[in-house]
């Protein structure tokens, strides 16, 4: 008998903006990471891995790849959905995948994918994840 695998997803709605398009309407470039981080934000509190638990733990996660596939543009006045799917994996590493979603029929406007990994105070790069991330994996079911 196996596991099934756990997976943590969150969502969250954006509200485009006329100060994030362009002269055409369109969504400028940009702005995504914005929205990526809006959703990361929610993903964290939603999990209990939110910016505050990295301050409280004295650990820094730089975003150190970011990757977007562009579908369809996004005009002013749209209302999108983000969705965040954590990514597990056994490096000291943080994955996210994303995807900007219409919520009324579920087309795709961009996919996208994020990785962190982990720095002490002193800007020193983690090569094991800290203690407090595996507790958290532990908690979510992914250890």
């Amino acid at each position: 008998m196996s596991k099934e695998p756990v997976i943590l997803c969150a969502e969250k709605e954006i509200e485009i903006r006329f100060s994030e398009v362009d002269m055409m309407g369109v969504v400028w470039h940009g702005s995504y990471v914005t929205y990526l981080e809006d959703a990361r934000e929610a993903f964290g509190t939603r999990f209990g891995l939110s910016y505050n638990r990295y301050i409280v733990e004295n650990i820094f996660a730089p975003i150190v790849e970011l990757n977007f596939h562009y579908r369809k543009p996004l005009r002013y006045g749209m209302k999108p959905v983000v969705r965040i799917t954590y990514r597990p994996s056994d490096a000291a590493k943080i994955i996210f995948d994303y995807e900007m979603v219409n919520p009324a029929d579920g087309e795709v406007f961009l996919k996208a994918t994020s990785v962190q990994v982990f720095m002490d105070r002193d800007y020193n790069l983690l090569w094991e994840a800290p203690a407090f991330y595996l507790d958290w994996k532990k908690k979510m079911g992914l250890l």
